[in-house]
């Protein structure tokens, strides 16, 4: 009876991992979301922004 090889079943796993990986960078270079929307990047936007949000203690309160 022949032995398994080990390193062949090794070896397409990380091909596999590898094809993966590229296929979801070029995914992403596309500009395509894998989850949702991408103009919410959880960034909030520059005009958006509250006092509150960046640590800024609201007027009249104490230190």
């Amino acid at each position: 009876m022949a032995t398994p090889n080990y390193s062949y079943e090794k070896r397409q796993k990380e091909l596999a991992k590898k094809r993966k990986k590229e296929d979801k960078l070029k995914r992403k270079g596309e500009g395509k979301p894998d989850d949702g929307d991408a103009s919410n990047d959880g960034v909030p936007d520059q005009d958006n922004i509250s006092e509150a949000q960046i640590g800024i203690p609201p007027a009249g309160s104490p230190p």
